[in-house]
């Protein structure tokens, strides 16, 4: 254990004598010429929805989150945050609003992105801010195919400047770069076309990042087209696996990891971005790097929980946590700021004797150098997409030779983290003892799974608060009337998966504020093979059975042609595009039909029951539907619409819901759900229903009545 902890601990002087068989030396020459310039380390709100219950956490822990995230010198310092343009349908694991749900009406109010640059800027009047569309209104689609945004160029280009109007006007923003379509084809004349705009409307100082997708593809266009090379300032490639084409080089531009990272923010995950932030300039020359995701503000169970740089999805108990991606930013962005320069491959970067790399940048007047080593072992931190795979030696020993002006240099701070996978508690991010530099020489052993600042700059904190409160579940019973918001925002808690949910007043009189299903048309999303086919908003836990949601429902009269209805559902397991094929219980009124039915999916393709029913739009209902084990009712205005029992195999878990037949408006008012526990005695008129190979089939009816678990079960015929 002595042996371990001296190592661990990094007692380092001049000339230290390591274990390991051989030294091997590393030049850092300050004066052999720099390479490319650093540019900022970040991540990404949005794709979808990612910061979705962040905005309502308690102040104190709200704030203490976004100093985590955001506050120099304190956690991972973050240098740019990358923003969803919201385009009002799923794009991951939620959706964003969009400023502009029909063509001309804008609106800078919705979301909260505006919000979250807003407070990112005030920790650091530094942050780069970056805007990305994920999905586009279906306004866009007009005159052209019906999933793509690039049928009339101009209205995009429209749509993308007012964006960028509404940051800087409404929310006095100065947004630095704007990219295309995430992970969708990118369009020549439209980018041409976007540079022109930014330029003749006030955004000179914007640069167009392209094409944020995984492919390097877009290397032979810019390469054969000058005025496409002269519209992109840097190329920005998703998940590139620290690698890049020697195309690449050619274009003269910065190679950004635009989107990176995507693993759990477990120590594993940590390890990844560690290697991420090292490799990427080491294998590819990278100088940018961007997460996805920033915070796990979504609940868990959509899509991608917990692919993020820390947690905070508990609002209603203040709880969050700060995971080991933060420290591994911390090692970077705390000892280097935008601007500073990377030392060339071999006078600064490389690959270390036993495996891992280190990179060094100095600031611009060549006063400070910050190298950062890390020797994350792949097999014991695997990222989300390929990288590298090598094994990395156990010990290792380095001398490092500094040379040119750094040579003078006669002391280096340390900050060390080691990562343990073993059961062990990691180090994360502690500061050391300094290391002095003799004759521009210094010597240390680099243990595996470690990650190591030295740096001139005599600063850094690892920044603490209090430990959050303790987690608790959702709570119930929920009750949400709306009136407690101001117009155009996004309920709390809510987590739309189609569509848009908004708080409007309410225009029939009696309810004040309601929450407006608001999106008119199918929107351009990038869900395969389907497309969302209708709206619907999320709520609660994932593991909730037996429960009880209630809400008063208008509904508007649909153009000429087509119709509307709204429905609740229970037992929703699933989020993101994967919402269209979820099962569960759904009671829905349509007026346009005149029926109610109850189904066990979100498709309608598995029917329970339908009824005809006299209804009108235009007009307040209440529904209500209630689960209880394999026991199903479902009320409109307090009248016992459907009472069945459903096949045992259709008995799930998941989110309560509310949402929309089509695209059409509908209000939702006075929310509120509950847990369901058996009562003493209810009398219930049920049909049983059998699951077979072709789908649901009707059993027997009857009148049953229930009692407690202490009771008997009785059938009534």
């Amino acid at each position: 254990m002595r042996r371990h902890s001296l190592l661990l601990y990094v007692i380092i002087v001049a000339g230290f004598l390591v274990r390991a068989s051989e030294q091997y030396r590393y030049v850092v020459d300050g004066d052999n010429g720099m390479l490319r310039r650093f540019d900022g380390i970040g991540a990404i709100s949005g794709g979808g929805a990612t910061s979705k219950l962040l905005r309502n956490y308690p102040e104190k822990e709200r704030n203490e989150i976004l100093d985590f995230l955001f506050k120099p010198g304190f956690g991972a310092s973050l240098q740019i945050l990358k923003v969803e343009i919201g385009g009002d349908s799923q794009s991951t694991d939620g959706v964003e609003s969009s400023h502009m749900h029909t063509e001309g009406a804008t609106n800078y109010h919705r979301g909260y992105e505006w919000w979250l640059m807003t407070e990112a800027k005030k920790r650091n009047p530094s942050m780069q801010l970056y805007g990305l569309p994920w999905v586009f209104p279906g306004w866009l689609r007009q005159g052209g195919p019906a999933w793509t945004p690039y049928a009339n160029r101009t209205k995009l280009v429209n749509y993308i400047i007012s964006w960028l109007d509404g940051a800087r006007d409404t929310h006095g923003l100065i947004v630095d770069y704007i990219g295309v379509w995430n992970e969708r084809p990118y369009d020549v004349d439209y980018i041409k076309m976007l540079r022109k705009a930014l330029d003749e409307r006030g955004h000179t100082r914007v640069k167009i990042v392209a094409p944020d997708s995984a492919s390097w593809q877009f290397l032979d266009d810019f390469l054969k087209d000058p005025q496409l090379a002269q519209a992109v300032d840097i190329i920005g490639i998703h998940y590139p696996g620290a690698q890049s084409p020697t195309l690449a080089l050619r274009t003269e531009r910065p190679l950004w990891a635009s989107e990176d990272f995507s693993c759990h923010n477990d120590i594993a995950g940590g390890g990844c971005w560690a290697r991420v932030l090292n490799e990427g300039f080491v294998g590819g020359f990278f100088t940018g790097y961007i997460a996805w995701n920033l915070v796990t503000a979504y609940y868990d169970h959509l899509p991608y929980s917990r692919s993020s740089l820390m947690t905070a999805n508990q609002p209603w108990s203040g709880h969050y946590e700060v995971m080991s991606p933060i420290w591994m930013t911390a090692h970077h962005t705390q000892f280097m700021e935008i601007g500073w320069r990377h030392l060339p491959h071999g006078h600064g970067a490389g690959r270390l004797s036993g495996n891992g790399t280190y990179v060094s940048v100095t600031s611009p007047d060549s006063r400070h150098l910050t190298i950062v080593m890390e020797t994350i072992d792949p097999r014991n931190a695997p990222c989300f997409y390929p990288m590298p795979n090598y094994t990395v030696a156990q010990e290792q020993s380095a001398t490092f030779q500094l040379k040119g002006s750094l040579k003078e240099i006669k002391e280096l701070q340390v900050w060390f983290s080691h990562l343990k996978f073993d059961g062990q508690t990691s180090v994360l991010f502690k500061r050391m003892p300094a290391i002095q530099v003799v004759n521009g020489s210094f010597s240390l052993t680099l243990l595996r799974n470690t990650v190591y600042t030295l740096t001139t700059l005599a600063m850094g904190t690892k920044g603490s608060y209090p430990p959050s409160p303790t987690p608790q579940p959702f709570p119930l019973p929920y009750r949400d009337d709306f009136e407690g918001y101001p117009e155009s925002a996004e309920p709390y808690n809510l987590s739309p998966q189609a569509g848009s949910f908004e708080v409007t007043q309410s225009s029939s009189g009696g309810h004040g504020k309601v929450m407006t299903q608001t999106v008119p048309e199918p929107p351009i999303d990038t869900c395969l093979p389907l497309r969302m086919t209708r709206p619907i908003a999320v709520l609660g836990n994932s593991t909730w059975s037996d429960v009880s949601i209630g809400v008063d429902v208008y509904i508007n009269k649909p153009p000429e042609g087509s119709t509307a209805g709204v429905f609740v559902a229970a037992r929703v397991p699933s989020g993101g595009c994967d919402v269209m094929y979820a099962d569960g219980v759904y009671f829905w009124v349509s007026p346009g039909k005149q029926e109610l039915a109850l189904t066990g999916n979100y498709s309608k393709s598995a029917v329970y029951q339908v009824k005809t029913w006299r209804l009108k739009y235009q007009k307040w209902y209440h529904m209500s539907l209630r689960v209880q084990g394999r026991y199903v009712t479902a009320t409109l205005d307090g009248s016992t619409i459907f009472s069945v029992q459903i096949p045992l195999v259709q008995v799930g878990r998941g989110f309560v819901a509310v949402g929309t037949e089509t695209f059409a408006r509908a209000d939702f008012d006075n929310i509120v759900v509950t847990n369901v526990k058996f009562a003493d005695f209810i009398s219930i008129d049920l049909t049983l229903y059998s699951w077979t190979n072709t789908g649901i089939s009707q059993t027997f009816s009857t009148t049953v009545l229930v009692c407690s678990l202490t009771c008997m079960f009785l059938i009534i015929w």
